[in-house]
C-alpha cells in the first residue's frame, strides 16, 4: 500500500520560512519523480514544484521561483519543500505527489493528504 505523509505545515508570519516534508512508503522512492502542489480556499489545485527522479531537474511555478526549493533524500524516502520569504498568498493546503516509476511525464498517481500552511500578514 502506497502512502505519502506530509508534515511541517503551520502558521508563520509573512517573510518567514517553513520546511515541508513528505515521507513515502510502499514504493521504490528513488525511481519516482516527485512534486508539490497546493490548493487555496476557493481555488483550483496548482503546481508548485517538481523534481525528476533520474536527472534531478527541478521545475517551479513562477509564483514561487527563487523562494521555494524542492529536494529529496532517497535514503529517507522523503521529499522536502523549503519555503522562504513566505507571503500571505502562499496560504494553502500543500500536497506531495508521485508519478509512476521511471518516468518524468504523465499524471501524478499517488497523493498525500496535505499539510496546511497559513501565512499571516
Amino acid at each position: 500500500q502506497v502512502q505519502l505523509v506530509e508534515s511541517g505545515g503551520g502558521l508563520v508570519q509573512a517573510g518567514g520560512s517553513l520546511r515541508l516534508s513528505c515521507t513515502v512508503s510502499g514504493l521504490t522512492f528513488s525511481s519516482h519523480s516527485m512534486g508539490w502542489f497546493r490548493q487555496a480556499p476557493g481555488k483550483e489545485r496548482e503546481f508548485v514544484a517538481n523534481l525528476a527522479w533520474r536527472s534531478g531537474n527541478r521545475n517551479y511555478a513562477n509564483s514561487v521561483k527563487g523562494r521555494f526549493t524542492i529536494s529529496r533524500d532517497n535514503a529517507k524516502n522523503t521529499v522536502y519543500l523549503q519555503m522562504d520569504s513566505l507571503k500571505p498568498e502562499d496560504t494553502a493546503l500543500y500536497y506531495c505527489a508521485a508519478r509512476s516509476h521511471f518516468t518524468d511525464l504523465g499524471a501524478y498517481v499517488y497523493w498525500g493528504q496535505g499539510t496546511q500552511v497559513t501565512v499571516s500578514s
